[in-house]
Protein backbone atom coordinates (compact mmCIF):
# COMPACT_ATOMS: atom_id res chain seq x y z
CA UNK A 1 0.00 0.00 0.00
CA UNK A 2 1.59 3.40 -0.53
CA UNK A 3 -0.57 5.28 1.73
CA UNK A 4 2.69 6.25 4.88
CA UNK A 5 2.01 4.82 7.85
CA UNK A 6 2.85 6.63 11.31
CA UNK A 7 3.00 5.89 15.13
CA UNK A 8 -0.39 4.44 16.50
CA UNK A 9 -0.13 6.98 20.29
CA UNK A 10 -1.31 9.79 19.08
CA UNK A 11 -4.90 8.08 17.53
CA UNK A 12 -5.82 5.94 20.47
CA UNK A 13 -7.56 8.07 22.05
CA UNK A 14 -10.36 11.08 21.54
CA UNK A 15 -11.03 14.09 23.82
CA UNK A 16 -13.16 12.22 26.54
CA UNK A 17 -10.42 10.67 27.80
CA UNK A 18 -11.37 6.95 26.05
CA UNK A 19 -8.68 4.71 25.12
CA UNK A 20 -8.19 1.86 22.74
CA UNK A 21 -5.58 -0.09 20.82
CA UNK A 22 -4.50 -0.86 16.72
CA UNK A 23 -2.11 -2.20 14.79
CA UNK A 24 -1.63 0.43 12.49
CA UNK A 25 -2.15 3.90 11.12
CA UNK A 26 -2.38 4.92 7.82
CA UNK A 27 -2.27 8.78 6.35
CA UNK A 28 -3.46 8.74 2.96
CA UNK A 29 -3.49 11.43 0.69
CA UNK A 30 -5.82 11.00 -1.94
CA UNK A 31 -8.92 8.33 -2.71
CA UNK A 32 -6.59 5.92 -4.62
CA UNK A 33 -4.85 5.34 -1.66
CA UNK A 34 -7.46 4.97 0.76
CA UNK A 35 -9.28 2.70 -1.92
CA UNK A 36 -5.97 0.57 -1.37
CA UNK A 37 -6.31 0.67 2.59
CA UNK A 38 -9.99 -0.83 2.26
CA UNK A 39 -9.10 -3.46 -0.44
CA UNK A 40 -6.78 -4.31 1.94
CA UNK A 41 -8.34 -4.82 5.10
CA UNK A 42 -11.69 -6.26 3.26
CA UNK A 43 -9.62 -9.08 1.65
CA UNK A 44 -7.59 -9.72 5.77
CA UNK A 45 -11.07 -9.08 7.64
CA UNK A 46 -8.84 -6.47 9.89
CA UNK A 47 -11.12 -3.87 11.06
CA UNK A 48 -10.97 -0.32 9.93
CA UNK A 49 -11.88 3.02 12.63
CA UNK A 50 -11.92 6.60 10.66
CA UNK A 51 -9.98 9.13 12.78
CA UNK A 52 -11.14 12.75 12.83
CA UNK A 53 -8.99 15.56 14.62
CA UNK A 54 -9.71 13.34 18.40
CA UNK A 55 -12.22 16.21 19.24
CA UNK A 56 -14.95 13.47 19.63
CA UNK A 57 -16.44 12.67 23.21
CA UNK A 58 -18.11 9.15 22.77
CA UNK A 59 -14.80 7.31 21.54
CA UNK A 60 -16.12 7.18 17.95
CA UNK A 61 -12.44 7.45 16.54
CA UNK A 62 -11.01 5.57 18.70
CA UNK A 63 -10.15 1.70 17.84
CA UNK A 64 -10.93 -1.16 18.90
CA UNK A 65 -7.90 -3.18 17.41
CA UNK A 66 -6.91 -3.04 13.48
CA UNK A 67 -5.93 -0.61 11.43
CA UNK A 68 -6.53 3.15 11.65
CA UNK A 69 -7.22 5.43 8.51
CA UNK A 70 -6.70 9.24 9.55
CA UNK A 71 -7.81 11.69 6.65
CA UNK A 72 -6.03 14.22 8.42
CA UNK A 73 -4.53 14.99 4.68
CA UNK A 74 -7.74 15.74 2.95
CA UNK A 75 -7.42 19.04 3.52
CA UNK A 76 -8.43 21.09 0.20
CA UNK A 77 -11.04 23.71 0.60
CA UNK A 78 -12.55 26.02 -2.00
CA UNK A 79 -15.25 28.41 -1.00
CA UNK A 80 -17.39 29.57 -3.84
CA UNK A 81 -21.02 31.71 -3.59
CA UNK A 82 -23.36 29.47 -1.29
CA UNK A 83 -21.00 26.57 -0.68
CA UNK A 84 -17.63 25.23 0.55
CA UNK A 85 -16.16 22.39 -1.20
CA UNK A 86 -14.01 20.92 1.79
CA UNK A 87 -11.66 17.80 2.65
CA UNK A 88 -13.02 15.74 5.70
CA UNK A 89 -9.53 16.82 7.26
CA UNK A 90 -10.03 19.98 7.18
CA UNK A 91 -10.83 21.90 10.75
CA UNK A 92 -13.58 23.80 11.25
CA UNK A 93 -12.15 26.93 12.05
CA UNK A 94 -10.05 26.92 8.77
CA UNK A 95 -13.61 26.50 6.95
CA UNK A 96 -14.88 29.04 9.43
CA UNK A 97 -11.73 31.41 8.23
CA UNK A 98 -11.91 31.14 4.08
CA UNK A 99 -15.67 31.64 4.60
CA UNK A 100 -15.85 34.62 6.06
CA UNK A 101 -13.16 36.02 3.49
CA UNK A 102 -15.50 35.87 1.24
CA UNK A 103 -18.34 37.53 3.84
CA UNK A 104 -20.10 33.93 4.39
CA UNK A 105 -20.87 31.75 6.99
CA UNK A 106 -21.03 27.83 8.04
CA UNK A 107 -24.71 28.05 9.52
CA UNK A 108 -24.15 25.67 12.35
CA UNK A 109 -21.37 26.28 15.13
CA UNK A 110 -20.28 23.14 16.81
CA UNK A 111 -18.45 24.09 19.97
CA UNK A 112 -15.04 23.01 19.35
CA UNK A 113 -14.04 24.65 15.97
CA UNK A 114 -10.47 22.08 16.15
CA UNK A 115 -12.94 19.27 15.36
CA UNK A 116 -12.42 17.61 11.47
CA UNK A 117 -15.23 18.65 8.69
CA UNK A 118 -15.71 14.74 8.38
CA UNK A 119 -15.93 14.71 11.94
CA UNK A 120 -18.96 16.79 12.70
CA UNK A 121 -20.67 15.82 9.43
CA UNK A 122 -20.14 11.87 11.10
CA UNK A 123 -21.78 13.24 14.72
CA UNK A 124 -24.35 15.23 12.84
CA UNK A 125 -22.76 17.78 15.22
CA UNK A 126 -24.94 20.65 16.67
CA UNK A 127 -23.74 23.97 18.60
CA UNK A 128 -24.97 26.70 19.72
CA UNK A 129 -26.31 28.24 17.03
CA UNK A 130 -28.04 25.26 15.60
CA UNK A 131 -31.19 26.75 17.30
CA UNK A 132 -31.35 28.40 14.17
CA UNK A 133 -30.01 27.21 11.54
CA UNK A 134 -30.24 23.41 12.54
CA UNK A 135 -27.50 20.84 12.90
CA UNK A 136 -24.78 20.14 10.41
CA UNK A 137 -26.65 17.35 8.20
CA UNK A 138 -29.34 20.15 6.99
CA UNK A 139 -26.48 21.83 5.17
CA UNK A 140 -24.85 19.18 3.63
CA UNK A 141 -25.36 19.18 0.03
CA UNK A 142 -22.66 16.84 -1.05
CA UNK A 143 -20.30 13.84 0.08
CA UNK A 144 -17.56 11.73 -1.89
CA UNK A 145 -17.55 8.49 0.06
CA UNK A 146 -15.76 5.31 -0.20
CA UNK A 147 -17.71 2.12 0.54
CA UNK A 148 -16.21 -1.14 2.05
CA UNK A 149 -16.40 -2.83 -1.29
CA UNK A 150 -13.84 -0.71 -2.55
CA UNK A 151 -16.35 1.55 -4.85
CA UNK A 152 -16.54 5.51 -4.33
CA UNK A 153 -19.81 7.46 -5.08
CA UNK A 154 -20.42 11.26 -4.93
CA UNK A 155 -23.72 11.78 -3.68
CA UNK A 156 -25.65 15.16 -4.23
CA UNK A 157 -28.50 16.44 -2.21
CA UNK A 158 -32.05 14.83 -3.16
CA UNK A 159 -29.86 11.55 -4.36
CA UNK A 160 -32.42 9.05 -2.78
CA UNK A 161 -31.22 5.92 -0.98
CA UNK A 162 -31.52 2.84 -3.63
CA UNK A 163 -32.02 0.18 -2.02
CA UNK A 164 -34.81 -1.26 0.81
CA UNK A 165 -34.75 -0.59 4.39
CA UNK A 166 -37.30 -0.12 7.03
CA UNK A 167 -38.13 3.32 8.27
CA UNK A 168 -38.02 3.61 12.20
CA UNK A 169 -39.60 5.89 14.89
CA UNK A 170 -37.41 9.12 15.20
CA UNK A 171 -37.54 11.25 18.43
CA UNK A 172 -39.55 15.19 18.31
CA UNK A 173 -36.26 16.79 19.38
CA UNK A 174 -35.27 19.83 16.78
CA UNK A 175 -31.45 17.73 16.92
CA UNK A 176 -30.96 14.04 17.32
CA UNK A 177 -27.49 12.26 16.74
CA UNK A 178 -28.52 8.79 17.98
CA UNK A 179 -28.15 5.86 15.41
CA UNK A 180 -29.32 6.11 11.55
CA UNK A 181 -32.12 8.65 10.37
CA UNK A 182 -33.64 6.01 8.35
CA UNK A 183 -36.90 8.26 8.03
CA UNK A 184 -38.72 8.04 5.08
CA UNK A 185 -37.42 9.25 1.60
CA UNK A 186 -34.40 8.69 3.01
CA UNK A 187 -31.75 10.86 1.00
CA UNK A 188 -28.06 9.22 0.78
CA UNK A 189 -26.32 12.34 2.22
CA UNK A 190 -28.37 12.32 5.22
CA UNK A 191 -28.26 8.32 6.03
CA UNK A 192 -24.25 8.86 5.59
CA UNK A 193 -24.25 12.07 7.92
CA UNK A 194 -24.48 11.27 11.51
CA UNK A 195 -23.27 7.39 11.05
CA UNK A 196 -20.04 7.66 12.51
CA UNK A 197 -18.23 6.53 10.52
CA UNK A 198 -19.65 2.75 10.38
CA UNK A 199 -21.76 2.88 6.50
CA UNK A 200 -18.84 4.43 4.39
CA UNK A 201 -15.82 7.06 4.67
CA UNK A 202 -15.97 10.38 3.61
CA UNK A 203 -13.38 11.90 1.94
CA UNK A 204 -14.62 15.33 0.52
CA UNK A 205 -18.28 16.98 1.13
CA UNK A 206 -19.90 20.32 -0.09
CA UNK A 207 -21.39 22.51 2.46
CA UNK A 208 -24.03 25.19 2.49
CA UNK A 209 -22.83 28.83 3.20
CA UNK A 210 -24.89 31.60 4.22
CA UNK A 211 -24.64 35.32 3.40
CA UNK A 212 -23.03 37.48 6.76
CA UNK A 213 -26.10 39.19 8.38
CA UNK A 214 -25.38 43.14 8.33
CA UNK A 215 -25.06 43.20 11.79
CA UNK A 216 -25.52 40.89 14.93
CA UNK A 217 -26.50 42.08 18.06
CA UNK A 218 -25.28 39.69 21.29
CA UNK A 219 -25.65 39.79 24.40
CA UNK A 220 -24.92 37.99 28.20
CA UNK A 221 -28.44 38.41 29.89
CA UNK A 222 -28.33 38.06 33.62
CA UNK A 223 -31.18 36.84 36.29
CA UNK A 224 -31.39 36.94 39.84
CA UNK A 225 -33.32 33.88 39.75
CA UNK A 226 -32.94 30.23 37.75
CA UNK A 227 -36.76 30.35 36.82
CA UNK A 228 -36.66 33.76 35.44
CA UNK A 229 -34.14 32.94 32.71
CA UNK A 230 -36.33 29.74 32.17
CA UNK A 231 -39.64 31.39 31.26
CA UNK A 232 -37.46 34.10 29.32
CA UNK A 233 -36.07 30.80 27.08
CA UNK A 234 -40.08 30.34 26.28
CA UNK A 235 -40.73 34.02 26.01
CA UNK A 236 -37.73 34.65 23.44
CA UNK A 237 -37.41 31.34 21.51
CA UNK A 238 -40.21 32.87 18.68
CA UNK A 239 -37.64 35.81 18.70
CA UNK A 240 -37.40 36.56 14.87
CA UNK A 241 -33.69 35.93 13.71
CA UNK A 242 -32.49 34.98 17.34
CA UNK A 243 -29.69 32.37 16.16
CA UNK A 244 -28.23 31.64 19.41
CA UNK A 245 -30.04 30.91 22.68
CA UNK A 246 -27.52 29.36 25.47
CA UNK A 247 -28.08 28.62 29.36
CA UNK A 248 -25.87 28.86 32.80
CA UNK A 249 -27.05 27.91 36.11
CA UNK A 250 -25.59 29.41 39.39
CA UNK A 251 -23.20 26.92 39.93
CA UNK A 252 -21.67 27.61 36.39
CA UNK A 253 -21.35 31.32 37.16
CA UNK A 254 -19.71 30.98 40.12
CA UNK A 255 -17.27 28.79 38.37
CA UNK A 256 -16.49 31.38 36.21
CA UNK A 257 -16.49 34.40 39.01
CA UNK A 258 -13.00 34.51 40.01
CA UNK A 259 -12.10 35.17 35.97
CA UNK A 260 -15.19 37.30 35.13
CA UNK A 261 -15.19 39.69 38.53
CA UNK A 262 -17.72 41.97 36.18
CA UNK A 263 -20.50 39.25 37.17
CA UNK A 264 -23.28 40.78 38.81
CA UNK A 265 -23.10 39.20 42.66
CA UNK A 266 -26.93 38.84 42.18
CA UNK A 267 -26.71 36.97 39.46
CA UNK A 268 -28.13 33.11 39.54
CA UNK A 269 -28.45 32.02 35.97
CA UNK A 270 -27.93 33.81 32.31
CA UNK A 271 -28.85 33.84 29.13
CA UNK A 272 -26.84 34.17 26.30
CA UNK A 273 -27.83 35.56 22.62
CA UNK A 274 -27.16 36.50 19.49
CA UNK A 275 -29.40 38.03 16.33
CA UNK A 276 -29.32 38.76 12.97
CA UNK A 277 -30.05 42.37 12.17
CA UNK A 278 -30.34 44.30 8.98
CA UNK A 279 -28.69 47.22 9.98
CA UNK A 280 -26.81 48.39 13.48
CA UNK A 281 -29.68 50.76 13.78
CA UNK A 282 -33.00 48.61 13.74
CA UNK A 283 -34.59 49.11 16.66
CA UNK A 284 -32.89 45.74 18.38
CA UNK A 285 -31.47 47.51 21.17
CA UNK A 286 -34.87 49.22 22.27
CA UNK A 287 -36.65 45.77 21.97
CA UNK A 288 -34.45 43.76 24.21
CA UNK A 289 -34.56 46.58 26.43
CA UNK A 290 -38.43 45.88 26.78
CA UNK A 291 -37.82 42.06 26.45
CA UNK A 292 -35.71 42.51 30.05
CA UNK A 293 -37.89 44.21 31.88
CA UNK A 294 -40.98 41.48 30.47
CA UNK A 295 -38.52 39.07 32.02
CA UNK A 296 -37.21 40.57 35.10
CA UNK A 297 -33.66 40.24 33.82
CA UNK A 298 -30.87 42.32 35.30
CA UNK A 299 -31.22 45.02 32.76
CA UNK A 300 -28.51 47.49 33.93
CA UNK A 301 -26.07 44.58 34.77
CA UNK A 302 -26.54 42.19 31.49
CA UNK A 303 -23.78 42.93 28.75
CA UNK A 304 -24.71 43.94 24.82
CA UNK A 305 -22.45 44.50 22.42
CA UNK A 306 -23.05 44.82 18.09
CA UNK A 307 -19.74 44.27 17.08
CA UNK A 308 -17.68 40.91 15.97
CA UNK A 309 -15.55 41.44 18.85
CA UNK A 310 -18.01 41.47 21.61
CA UNK A 311 -19.34 37.96 19.50
CA UNK A 312 -15.99 36.31 20.71
CA UNK A 313 -15.45 38.09 23.73
CA UNK A 314 -19.04 36.46 25.13
CA UNK A 315 -18.53 33.05 22.86
CA UNK A 316 -14.92 32.61 24.89
CA UNK A 317 -17.20 33.65 28.49
CA UNK A 318 -19.33 30.58 27.30
CA UNK A 319 -16.61 28.03 26.57
CA UNK A 320 -15.05 29.11 29.19
CA UNK A 321 -17.58 27.12 31.70
CA UNK A 322 -17.13 23.45 30.15
CA UNK A 323 -13.35 24.09 30.55
CA UNK A 324 -13.43 25.37 34.74
CA UNK A 325 -15.62 22.56 35.20
CA UNK A 326 -13.29 20.03 33.84
CA UNK A 327 -10.34 22.30 35.98
CA UNK A 328 -12.38 22.04 39.13
CA UNK A 329 -13.17 17.97 38.53
CA UNK A 330 -9.44 16.99 37.97
CA UNK A 331 -8.27 19.04 41.29
CA UNK A 332 -10.52 16.03 43.41
CA UNK A 333 -8.86 13.78 40.85
CA UNK A 334 -12.06 12.33 39.59
CA UNK A 335 -13.35 12.85 35.66
CA UNK A 336 -16.69 14.62 35.06
CA UNK A 337 -19.58 13.25 34.26
CA UNK A 338 -22.15 14.46 31.33
CA UNK A 339 -24.94 14.40 29.19
CA UNK A 340 -25.89 14.88 25.88
CA UNK A 341 -29.10 14.44 25.70
CA UNK A 342 -32.39 16.89 24.53
CA UNK A 343 -36.45 16.22 24.75
CA UNK A 344 -39.17 18.03 22.94
CA UNK A 345 -39.21 22.05 23.40
CA UNK A 346 -42.77 21.08 25.23
CA UNK A 347 -40.68 18.88 28.04
CA UNK A 348 -38.18 21.17 29.00
CA UNK A 349 -39.77 22.23 31.74
CA UNK A 350 -40.09 18.71 33.11
CA UNK A 351 -36.49 17.68 32.51
CA UNK A 352 -34.79 20.63 33.53
CA UNK A 353 -37.01 20.31 37.57
CA UNK A 354 -35.77 16.81 36.83
CA UNK A 355 -32.07 17.20 36.75
CA UNK A 356 -31.90 19.69 39.56
CA UNK A 357 -33.98 17.52 42.19
CA UNK A 358 -31.44 14.10 40.97
CA UNK A 359 -28.44 16.57 41.32
CA UNK A 360 -29.16 18.53 44.72
CA UNK A 361 -29.86 14.69 46.27
CA UNK A 362 -26.58 13.53 45.22
CA UNK A 363 -24.66 16.30 43.93
CA UNK A 364 -24.91 19.46 45.63
CA UNK A 365 -22.81 21.94 44.69
CA UNK A 366 -21.08 19.83 42.54
CA UNK A 367 -22.58 19.96 39.67
CA UNK A 368 -23.75 22.81 36.92
CA UNK A 369 -26.13 22.69 33.95
CA UNK A 370 -25.34 24.89 30.90
CA UNK A 371 -25.65 24.71 27.13
CA UNK A 372 -28.35 24.66 24.03
CA UNK A 373 -31.15 25.92 26.02
CA UNK A 374 -32.71 26.74 22.63
CA UNK A 375 -32.95 23.00 21.82
CA UNK A 376 -33.63 21.93 25.28
CA UNK A 377 -30.38 20.58 25.04
CA UNK A 378 -28.90 21.44 28.52
CA UNK A 379 -25.97 19.34 29.15
CA UNK A 380 -25.64 18.27 32.99
CA UNK A 381 -21.80 18.03 33.94
CA UNK A 382 -21.28 16.25 37.53
CA UNK A 383 -18.62 17.25 39.54
CA UNK A 384 -17.66 14.40 42.11
CA UNK A 385 -15.30 15.50 45.05
CA UNK A 386 -15.52 11.80 46.73
CA UNK A 387 -15.23 8.55 45.70
CA UNK A 388 -19.02 8.14 46.16
CA UNK A 389 -20.29 10.37 44.35
CA UNK A 390 -18.13 9.29 41.61
CA UNK A 391 -19.43 5.64 41.68
CA UNK A 392 -22.72 7.44 41.81
CA UNK A 393 -21.98 9.78 38.97
CA UNK A 394 -22.68 6.65 36.26
CA UNK A 395 -25.73 5.39 37.29
CA UNK A 396 -27.59 8.88 37.86
CA UNK A 397 -26.74 9.63 33.78
CA UNK A 398 -28.26 6.54 32.84
CA UNK A 399 -31.14 7.67 35.25
CA UNK A 400 -31.30 10.68 33.63
CA UNK A 401 -31.11 8.68 29.96
CA UNK A 402 -34.32 6.96 31.64
CA UNK A 403 -36.32 9.59 31.70
CA UNK A 404 -35.31 11.23 29.07
CA UNK A 405 -36.71 8.40 26.59
CA UNK A 406 -39.77 8.82 28.80
CA UNK A 407 -40.44 12.36 27.52
CA UNK A 408 -39.71 11.08 24.08
CA UNK A 409 -36.34 12.53 23.96
CA UNK A 410 -32.55 11.81 22.24
CA UNK A 411 -29.65 10.06 24.07
CA UNK A 412 -27.57 11.73 21.61
CA UNK A 413 -28.18 15.28 20.65
CA UNK A 414 -25.03 16.24 19.24
CA UNK A 415 -22.36 14.01 19.93
CA UNK A 416 -23.44 10.50 18.86
CA UNK A 417 -23.05 7.40 20.55
CA UNK A 418 -19.90 6.30 19.86
CA UNK A 419 -18.50 3.53 21.80
CA UNK A 420 -19.07 4.68 25.29
CA UNK A 421 -23.31 5.00 24.98
CA UNK A 422 -24.20 1.69 23.22
CA UNK A 423 -26.50 1.13 25.79
CA UNK A 424 -28.03 4.60 25.92
CA UNK A 425 -29.43 3.60 22.48
CA UNK A 426 -30.64 0.47 23.44
CA UNK A 427 -32.71 2.61 25.88
CA UNK A 428 -33.88 4.85 23.16
CA UNK A 429 -34.52 2.39 20.24
CA UNK A 430 -36.40 -1.24 20.40
CA UNK A 431 -34.45 -4.33 19.26
CA UNK A 432 -36.81 -4.05 15.99
CA UNK A 433 -35.91 -0.65 15.75
CA UNK A 434 -32.01 -1.83 16.19
CA UNK A 435 -32.50 -4.48 14.13
CA UNK A 436 -33.78 -2.34 10.91
CA UNK A 437 -30.21 0.06 11.50
CA UNK A 438 -28.10 -3.27 11.35
CA UNK A 439 -29.71 -4.62 8.22
CA UNK A 440 -28.56 -1.54 6.75
CA UNK A 441 -24.71 -1.66 8.33
CA UNK A 442 -25.28 -5.16 6.65
CA UNK A 443 -26.07 -4.13 3.54
CA UNK A 444 -23.25 -1.36 2.98
CA UNK A 445 -20.22 -3.11 4.93
CA UNK A 446 -21.49 -6.73 5.08
CA UNK A 447 -18.81 -8.10 6.84
CA UNK A 448 -18.95 -5.43 9.77
CA UNK A 449 -14.91 -4.25 9.55
CA UNK A 450 -16.29 -0.40 9.41
CA UNK A 451 -16.13 1.50 12.87
CA UNK A 452 -15.50 -1.74 14.67
CA UNK A 453 -18.35 -1.24 18.04
CA UNK A 454 -19.39 2.09 16.85
CA UNK A 455 -22.65 2.09 17.83
CA UNK A 456 -23.51 -0.88 18.24
CA UNK A 457 -21.61 -3.20 20.50
CA UNK A 458 -20.33 -6.80 19.44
Amino acid sequence: MNAPTVAVDSYLEDSSGYHGSADRVFLPSNVEELREIVEASARQHVPLTIAGAGTGLTGARVPHGGWVVSLERFRRIKVEAGCARCGAGVILKDLQRAAARTRQFFGPNPTESSAAIGGIISTNAGGARSFHYGSVRRHVLGLEVTFMDGRTEWFRRGDKVDFPFRPIRLPATTKNSAGYRLAGDLEWVDLISGSEGTLGIVTEAELQLLPEPAAVLSGVVFFTADAFAMAAVKAWRPVGELRLLEFMDSMGLDLLRSRYPDIPAQAQAALLIEQNLQSEDDGAVEAWTRRLAEQEALEEESWFGLSVADQDRFGEFRHALPVAAIETVRKHGFSKFSTDFAVPLEHESALHSFYQAKCNEAFAGQYTIFGHVGDANNHVNLLPATREQAERGEALIYEFAQFVVSQQGTVAAEHGIGKTKTDLLRLMYSADEIGAMKAVKRRLDANWLLGKDTIFAE
